[in-house]
């Protein structure tokens, strides 16, 4: 059975690596080795599929953190971990020493085998990542056959167990060498490891059990969703062979850009206009949110940049349910076309104005004014 590798070393990261560095480094690989850019190419496929494994769990915070922990058995469901058994099965102690004297996990060809596992990327606007929705998305992949309900044999038939194995899916050879008799186990060339012979494939799957077919599914995306955020669809990848269960559809979001607002993990950013007279005196001023427009009163002596806090205004968490909160950034709004009565309106308010009307902000200021006297 062969050894998963370890899930940094396969996004090629330290361990601890952030978010950020996980995201940068499943984009990179994803593109590299997904299997429209690479057709046919069976090594790319499964280096696709390991990266997809890998993400799934790093990107999670908590397999995440019971993969720090405890490693794959902290993350894999069929390997007891935390219920008092300390092996998968039967099958695996097999397979530990099928490798020992030669079996190599070949005794396992003919049992259960998982579907490949799947990858969706779908583009959703600003609001629908925010507050949720609902997709119908539709992709091409490997579905049971219908006509043979996925068994591979014609209708009306069945196969049969192969005779030179008797089903094992496995011929045992002995070799006499000078420290006695070893024997050693191969796939059988008859069923090829299966076990079984299938002297009438199905005409539409090819004795496969499977035919390639466009798709439409339902896919919830959850509120809080950001760029690069995984939704795993259990059991929508492709059908598994010899009964085993179905592979895994990873949904990965990719969230258009707003164009007024900026998200910082769960906060939103917003820079919004304020003028001369409103800085000055104090106003109430109208602030957009995604839920809506607020009334929002800014203080008397508002500086250019001033940042204010609407709390609650942000994003929910989709790990905790938690909003975040909105940032509204002041920006000095000048104008730059003036009737000549507002120009000497202007004018005569400079004339008024004095050095205590202003706040000094440094030392720098100070200098800069002193040098002009």
């Amino acid at each position: 059975m062969a050894e998963k590798r370890d899930y940094y070393e396969v996004l090629g990261l330290q361990k601890g690596a952030s978010d950020d560095e996980i995201k940068k480094a499943f984009r990179k690989l994803a593109m590299k080795y997904h299997p429209d850019r690479n057709p046919g190419d069976k090594e790319a496929e499964e280096k696709f599929k390991e990266i997809n494994e890998a993400y799934a769990v790093l990107s999670d915070p908590d397999k995440k953190d019971k993969y720090d922990r405890f490693g794959h058995a902290g993350v894999d469901p069929n390997a007891g971990f935390g219920s008092g058994a300390g092996f998968g099965g039967f099958d695996d102690i097999f397979d530990m020493f099928g490798g020992m004297f030669g079996g190599g996990g070949q005794r396992r060809r003919n049992g259960p085998r998982k579907g490949n596992d799947l990858q969706y990327q779908i583009t959703i606007t600003f609001e629908e990542a925010a507050f949720g929705c609902k997709k119908d998305i539709e992709l091409t992949k490997y579905v049971e056959c219908r006509t043979c309900s996925g068994t591979g044999a014609k209708p009306g038939t069945s196969k049969k167990t192969c005779s030179r194995c008797g089903g094992t899916g496995q011929v045992t050879t002995s070799q006499r060498t000078a420290f006695g008799t070893f024997q050693s186990a191969s796939p059988c060339p008859d069923c090829g490891g299966t076990g079984q012979i299938n002297e009438s494939p199905c005409p539409d799957c090819g004795g496969t059990g499977r035919t390639r077919k466009s798709v439409k599914i339902s896919v919830d995306i959850p509120a809080g969703v950001d760029n690069d955020s995984v939704i795993s669809l259990r059991g929508q990848g492709e059908p598994g062979e010899n009964g085993g269960p179905a592979g895994d559809l990873y949904i990965v979001t990719r969230v258009k850009p707003h164009d007024m607002f900026t998200r910082k993990g769960n906060d939103l950013w917003l820079e919004i206009p304020v003028t001369f007279d409103q800085a000055a005196l104090g106003a109430n001023i109208t602030v957009p949110t995604l839920e809506g427009k607020v009334s929002y009163k800014i203080p008397a002596g508002t500086q250019p940049g001033t940042v204010f806090r609407l709390k609650g205004k942000g994003i929910v968490s989709v790990k905790n349910g938690k909003k975040g909160d909105m940032y509204v950034k002041a920006v000095l709004e000048v104008p730059v076309k003036l009737s000549g009565k507002q120009r000497r309106a202007i004018e005569s308010m400079k004339n008024v104005m004095t050095d205590d009307c202003y706040q000094k902000k440094s030392k720098f200021l100070d200098s800069f004014k002193e040098l002009f006297k």
